[in-house]
């Protein structure tokens, strides 16, 4: 046999689409999306909520308005309700000037700080974005109430020009920034990522799971029904669903270390999240058998940026956010983060992500009623002697 000849039996012509076909999927699907950082940082939504009785607040808070990067800013908000939205992520930052922020300023006290509150259970570049914003906003107040402005503001209230610059000196020293993180996560890459590392496990297992399950269904065709072929299909899922959801999590408290009273309800999030995956990517492997494992991979691609670990929704494309809502991967991450550092209960994450799931078993359950056609049950000699046994006794 010749070279061209090799290269054109089927498996050497399947590794070339593939590598083509991979290539171009990862960059065309990767690259797009991750132009969003820092391009859309500014649609992340913030709070300033100004509760100083004093002038100094209400100058501040007008200057961040006009001069912080983001087009969502709300400021008719509580600091209670901001807070509590902060830790449900719909907010990125909480800018808190106290009641006595000018008074305290005029004093010279050392309380005179504004809270810059940040939540780190949630994506990535949004924690580290509003560091370095937070870093900014203090080096420009800081800035703002430096000796010479801050005497110029002291005189406007007749304060002697002596005393004045005794305060200014005073008022430079005493302004600090303070920086609030709620749901911290212990230092190294491998806690940030553990929401989405452990959803990748069960979501990839069971991509890989569906091609083998409907490959062990379509061959099995003419032993059993349909019907309890899919069955024993979704049990045998099942079943790997709680074996290796197990495994995983027992790997992660190896290496992670979460806290011990959470290790049932991560293995169930985990055995639903296999469960969900498993019926959301056989939907198009029910349709084309293997070849819809070629369709899987740029959805499985497209949801690594959709599930929430790295940017969030107010950040990602058009397309990456609808796939947001429909993508079993991001309600999966966004649970694991609520569980495992958050101040929140997960539920409404995992309810979300259990309708994904029933959705995609009733369009398998269809195109398995509709699509496949109806094989007869062959019966084996063995269960031919067995009943012919059964007449005779």
């Amino acid at each position: 046999m010749k070279f061209t000849a090799f290269l054109k039996t089927r498996g050497a012509t399947a590794a070339i689409f593939m590598g083509i076909f991979y290539a171009v999927a990862m960059l065309g699907i990767f690259l797009p999306g991750y132009t969003a950082i820092p391009g859309n940082v500014d649609k992340l939504p913030i709070a300033i909520i100004n509760d100083d009785a004093g002038k100094n607040g209400a100058m501040i808070a007008e200057n961040l308005q006009e001069n912080l990067p983001f087009k969502e800013i709300e400021t008719d908000i509580t600091n209670k309700q901001a807070l509590k939205d902060l830790d449900h992520n719909d907010l990125a930052l909480v800018v808190h000037i106290p009641k006595t922020f000018s008074e305290n300023i005029q004093k010279g006290e050392a309380s005179s700080s504004i809270d810059f509150t940040i939540n780190e259970a949630g994506a990535t570049v949004v924690s580290s974005t509003m560091n370095s914003v937070v870093t900014e906003i203090n080096s420009q107040l800081s800035t703002q109430f430096s000796q010479q402005t801050a005497q110029g503001v002291l005189m406007n209230f007749n304060v002697p020009e002596k005393q004045a610059a005794e305060l200014a000196e005073k008022i430079e020293k005493s302004y600090v920034g303070n920086v609030v993180t709620i749901n911290e996560i212990p230092d190294g890459m491998n806690h940030n990522m553990l929401p989405m590392f452990l959803t990748m496990a069960g979501y990839v297992g069971a991509m890989i799971g569906a091609m083998q399950l409907v490959g062990a269904f379509r061959a099995s065709r003419g032993k059993a029904s349909k019907t309890r072929l899919f069955a024993y299909v979704q049990m045998a899922a099942l079943l790997i669903a709680v074996v290796s959801s197990i495994i995983a999590v027992g790997v992660a408290y190896l290496i992670d270390k979460p806290s011990g009273d959470l290790f049932f309800g991560i293995v169930g999030q985990q055995i639903l999240n296999y469960m969900v995956c498993f019926n959301f990517t056989a939907i198009l492997i029910f349709l084309f058998g293997e070849g819809g494992m070629i369709l899987n991979l740029p959805i499985l691609l497209m949801q690594t940026i959709a599930n929430g670990a790295t940017i969030t929704r107010d950040m990602m494309h058009a397309p990456y956010e609808w796939m947001s809502h429909i993508s079993p991967m991001y309600y999966s991450v966004q649970a694991y983060f609520a569980n495992l550092f958050g101040n929140i209960s997960p539920s409404p994450y995992i309810w979300s992500m259990a309708p994904v799931g029933a959705v995609a078993m009733l369009i398998n359950m269809a195109i398995v009623a509709f699509l496949h056609k109806p094989m007869p049950v062959q019966v084996s000699e063995t269960e031919v002697e067995k009943k012919a046994a059964e007449i005779t006794a």
